[in-house]
């Protein structure tokens, strides 16, 4: 029998069984078809969709909130983690700094020679004038005799001048009375004589000659008194370089014994004697040093800092030996192997337990305490310059790779600026393995 297909989607055609005759007509086939109906698939549609979107949006803030750039896998034993926390800062360097007499006279050999005697030894305390050491040098010697004979011939001379200024001087005066003398009794025999020519007792070519022997002796007296004001103005100039010449000669020669007292070397100042280490019989040269004279019971620090400091630093700073207080006294300009040197001196009581050549720890004060975001000091700040830092995250799993700024710093910690918070772990052991890398997988 043929089947009949249905026209409708929703009619199912049902073929009868076996020996069961079928009516005829459309009523028949009308009468065998059921009417199915359609099954409610949309809440189903709907939660698939949902979790469709769920997945790719998942998959999406996965994608997105994942770091980029290169990442390590790190194990925990292998780093040292900190905790960011609000605290003190402290802002202070801690120094090795080493004790130095506080002022130091060198002993150097004014004039060569060869050691004759020595009467002290090294490290003997000495006082102001105290024989060190004998020198002898005959060339200096001879040459110190020649300088004084020749002052001393100089000198002569200068003398002799002087005399044959002061006795022209005295003259001058003895002429001047001469003159006057025989002015007045030419000028007493003209008065004589002028009464006598009147009554022919002295002819008068007498008379005239006696005039004009006073009239010369009267020209001779206004030369001589010109002459003498210009030999006194003279000789007074003269006298002044005589005597400046004079004491320049004798402080020629008063050097000229100084370098040959010098042969005897004498301690300038008290204290005590180091870096001595002559022998008898050696030959000493101009200028060599000899050794040094330190002031007793009297020191100072010096210390080398970082050149990162230098800005900061500056006379008259605060600093600290234990109890004992101490400010920068002194700072050398010259920066060497990236350090600076720097002399403290103490402000008060010295320590009675230290000594020339020891190191001791100080600490120098730079700036106030005050409240801040503080980091341990750790290795990651050389390898970093303090610019950015690894957070861990809060689940522990990884270390991000983030942007700081960082302030100043101490021993023990490093303020924070930015870029972190109370709390937040952060990587402070070495960066040296890791500094290309943005994440780092801990585990």
């Amino acid at each position: 029998m043929k089947q009949i297909k249905p026209t409708h989607p929703d009619l199912v055609s049902v073929n009868p069984p076996k020996g069961i005759s079928t009516p005829s007509g459309a009523s028949a086939g009308a009468g065998m078809d059921r009417k199915i109906a359609p099954q409610n698939n949309l809440p189903k549609r709907i939660g698939l969709i949902i979790i469709g979107l769920s997945v790719t949006v998942l998959l999406a803030y996965w994608l997105l909130s994942a770091p980029s750039g290169k990442a390590l896998s790190v194990t925990t034993e292998r780093i040292a983690i900190s905790t960011v926390k609000s605290g003190i800062f402290e802002d202070f360097i801690p120094i090795r700094g080493r004790v130095t007499p506080a002022k130091t006279v060198y002993l150097d050999a004014v004039e060569g020679g060869r050691v004759e005697r020595i009467l002290v030894e090294d490290g003997a305390s000495l006082q102001a004038g105290h024989l060190i050491v004998e020198l002898s040098n005959a060339s200096l010697q001879l040459s110190v005799l020649g300088n004084e004979a020749r002052v001393a011939e100089q000198l002569n001379n200068m003398r002799s001048i002087e005399l044959n200024l002061e006795q022209n001087r005295l003259e001058h005066k003895r002429n001047l009375v001469d003159i006057r003398y025989q002015i007045k009794l030419l000028s007493r025999q003209v008065s004589r004589e002028q009464a006598l020519v009147k009554t022919g007792a002295v002819s008068q070519s007498t008379f005239d000659d006696t005039h004009d022997t006073l009239d010369w002796y009267k020209s001779r007296l206004a030369l001589t008194l010109e002459s003498q004001q210009s030999d006194a103005r003279m000789q007074t100039e003269q006298l002044v370089f005589l005597k400046d010449t004079t004491t320049r000669l004798e402080g020629n020669l008063a050097i000229s014994r100084q370098n040959l007292d010098n042969m005897n070397v004498k301690a300038p100042v008290d204290g005590t004697l180091s870096g001595f280490n002559i022998e008898v019989g050696q030959s000493i040269g101009r200028g060599e040093r000899l050794g040094q004279i330190d002031t007793p019971n009297d020191y100072k620090v010096t210390a080398f800092i970082d050149e990162f400091y230098l800005g900061r630093v500056d006379i008259g700073q605060q600093a600290s030996y234990d109890d004992y207080a101490m400010v920068v006294s002194k700072i050398y300009p010259q920066v060497q192997n990236g350090q600076f040197e720097v002399d403290f001196k103490f402000t008060q009581q010295q320590p009675a337990d230290i000594r020339r050549g020891q190191t001791i720890q100080t600490k120098l004060t730079l700036g106030d305490a005050s409240e801040a975001l503080l980091i341990p000091n750790g290795a990651f700040y050389q390898d970093t310059g303090g610019n950015w830092i690894f957070v861990v995250t809060q689940d522990g799993n990884q270390a991000v790779r983030r942007t700081v700024r960082l302030g100043r710093r101490n021993s023990r910690f490093i303020e924070v600026i930015e870029g972190l918070d109370v709390g937040e772990k952060i990587v402070t052991s070495p960066y040296t393995s890791y500094q290309d890398m943005d994440l780092l997988k801990l585990n």
